[in-house]
This record gives structure tokens, C-alpha cells and sequence, in this order.
């Protein structure tokens, strides 16, 4: 005899301290609230799945409270599903709901499991989770580094200034760019870990675009990462290939590649020295030819990048700007 297996469908409505959850069990509705602690979900979830029960469980991706959550839940062996939130506030309008609350949330994200088609989340390696935090401890320390900077300039436009505060400012900048390199040193070790355990190439193996990310100025988070910009690829490359951030991070991603890693690669990849990558100037020329402004030549290069970069992380093979730019002839 078979035995049948019961399904629960759960649903959080993620917040900073605590999360609105609502499941089904053969028909049976439970809702309340959790708090946002992780042994208290781990508990929370392993009673839904006690008995051998199916457990599918729905959240938005909000900020970063809710990746602990999605961690543990897939640890556990439940299905996980996470959703761009702008997908669960058209959803909404589509049920017609006018009024917004955590426990309204957290019912309309059960409808959404239920009717809708998703994809199964999977969570990205350790390694990529810890130069995530890495990488955004990198840019506030930076912020914080430049605005010092920018102090002490004012402090030293005035003759009036106390110099105890101008030296003080300037034992603050230097502790400041001390602790920004130990961490890029230590950013640069978990990845080259990585790339060993993987068996992945190196930044020396994707010439000059991969140097230069890996050992020259990749904007000013890791200055060494061995990730390069430039990938081999066994067909041209396809721009909807590239990965989307999810949720509301989508436009802070695009900040963060603009101002601190691909605008200035982008730029520098055309530069005569060091040599350019002779496809990409190509690409300029043609670009420039067509009346593109430098903006606008910068983002379509920068797109060409972190197609490649994409592509290297699916298949990782050395970089050929002849693939990269495959509708353009050099000279």
C-alpha cells in the first residue's frame, strides 16, 4: 500500500524582527507570527515537516532578512521558492486587494504558491555568499574613507583649523585604508580557495582583461578578484544570458557595477595603454561612428562585460574578444 504524503504550503511575509507566516494542510488554514531567529524558524519548520510531510514554502526577496530563512528551509529539505517582490504586488492587484498588511502579505504570497508556475530556489555557494557581505563591508569602508578625505580637504582650506584635528582626521584615513586592505587580502584568499576547489581557471589564464581585474584597479571593492570580465565562449554571446539581481536590489546592483566596477573597466578596455583589446576598440569605433555618446559606449561595453563574466561562470574557458564581439571586424 501506498503511502500518501501530506503537503503543506507555507507562506512568510519576511520583516527585520519578525515574520508573518500563513500554511495549508489538507485544507486546514494556520496563521501567525515568528520570530526572526534562527533557531526559533529551524523549530517552526521542522514540526511542518515532521512525518514525512512535503513542505513548499514562498517568500519575497526582501532585503537581506530573508535569506537566512530561505537558508534554513532548504537545508531542511523543504521546496523554497523566492519571488521578485514586484511580482507579489502585481499579483495583489490582480486579486483586487486594496489594503496592505503583514498578515494580507502573507495570505496573498499562499494564493500566489498555489496558482502559480515557479521555479525552485537554489542557494548560491558559501563562498559567493561570504564576498557578497565582503564586498558591501568594502564599499561602506570606501564611502567612509572618502568622506574623511573630503573633511580633512575643508579642514585644510583654513589656516584656522586646529592641526590636532587635522591630525587626527588623518590617523582616522589611515586606519581606515589599513582595514580596507587587510579585507581585500583576505577577499582575495577565500576566492583564490575557491577557484582551487573548483578547479576554475585563474585571472593570469584570460589575459589581459583578466589581469587587470585580478591584479589591477577593478573599481574599489576587490581590487584582486580572479572573476574576470572577460570570458572564452564556444558560441557569440547572448546579452539575456547575463544574471539579474533580484527584488529591490536590482537598482542598487546597477549602481554598485556603474560607480565602483564597470564603468571604469569599460573604459579602461579601450584605453591605449596598456593595449586595448583590439574587438573592443572595434566596437568603440563602430559605436562613435553611429554618433553614440561616451555614456552610452561605456554601458554597451560594459554589457558586452558582464555578459562575458556570466558566460565564464557557466563555462570557464579563456577570454576571446573575437567571440566577445563576434559581429565585429577588426582591422
Amino acid at each position: 500500500m501506498t503511502a500518501i504524503v501530506t503537503e503543506t504550503l507555507l507562506a512568510f511575509d519576511v520583516g527585520a524582527r519578525t515574520h508573518e507566516f500563513v500554511h495549508e494542510t489538507a485544507g486546514k488554514l494556520e496563521q501567525g507570527q515568528l520570530q526572526n531567529d534562527i533557531s526559533a524558524v529551524r523549530s517552526f519548520l521542522q514540526r511542518l515537516l515532521k512525518d514525512g510531510r512535503r513542505l513548499r514554502v514562498i517568500m519575497e526577496a526582501t532585503g537581506i532578512y530573508f535569506l537566512d530563512l530561505a537558508l534554513v528551509a532548504h537545508e531542511l529539505g523543504a521546496e523554497v521558492v523566492v519571488i521578485n517582490p514586484k511580482a507579489g504586488h502585481h499579483f495583489a492587484k490582480g486579486l483586487g486587494l486594496r489594503s496592505k498588511t503583514d498578515a494580507i502579505d502573507a495570505r496573498m504570497l499562499l494564493e500566489f504558491l498555489r496558482r502559480m508556475p515557479l521555479t525552485r530556489w537554489e542557494p548560491p555557494a558559501r563562498e559567493c555568499l561570504q564576498l557578497r557581505q565582503i564586498g558591501r563591508y568594502l564599499v561602506q569602508l570606501t564611502d567612509e574613507s572618502t568622506a574623511a578625505k573630503n573633511r580633512l580637504h575643508a579642514l585644510e582650506s583654513t589656516a584656522e583649523t586646529p592641526r590636532f584635528l587635522r591630525e587626527d582626521l588623518r590617523r582616522s584615513i589611515r586606519s581606515l585604508e589599513g582595514r580596507l586592505e587587510r579585507i581585500r587580502a583576505q577577499a582575495i584568499e577565500l576566492i583564490g580557495c575557491a577557484v582551487a576547489q573548483r578547479g576554475l581557471p585563474g585571472p593570469e589564464q584570460h589575459g589581459r582583461d583578466g589581469r587587470q581585474v585580478g591584479r589591477r584597479r577593478a573599481g574599489r571593492t576587490l581590487r584582486a578578484a580572479p572573476l574576470p570580465v572577460g570570458a572564452g565562449l564556444h558560441q557569440p554571446c547572448r546579452a539575456r544570458r547575463a544574471p539579474s539581481p533580484v527584488g529591490h536590489e536590482r537598482e542598487q546592483a546597477r549602481a554598485h557595477l556603474e560607480a565602483r566596477q564597470q564603468v571604469p573597466q569599460a573604459r579602461s578596455t579601450c584605453r591605449p595603454v596598456p593595449a586595448p583589446d583590439p574587438h573592443a576598440a572595434a566596437f568603440k569605433q563602430r559605436l562613435q561612428a553611429r554618433g553614440k555618446k561616451g555614456l552610452q559606449i561605456n554601458t554597451a561595453i560594459m554589457r558586452k562585460m558582464l555578459t562575458a563574466a556570466w558566460a565564464i561562470v557557466r563555462d570557464p574557458t579563456p577570454y576571446d574578444g573575437a567571440r566577445l564581439y563576434a559581429t565585429i571586424e577588426t582591422p
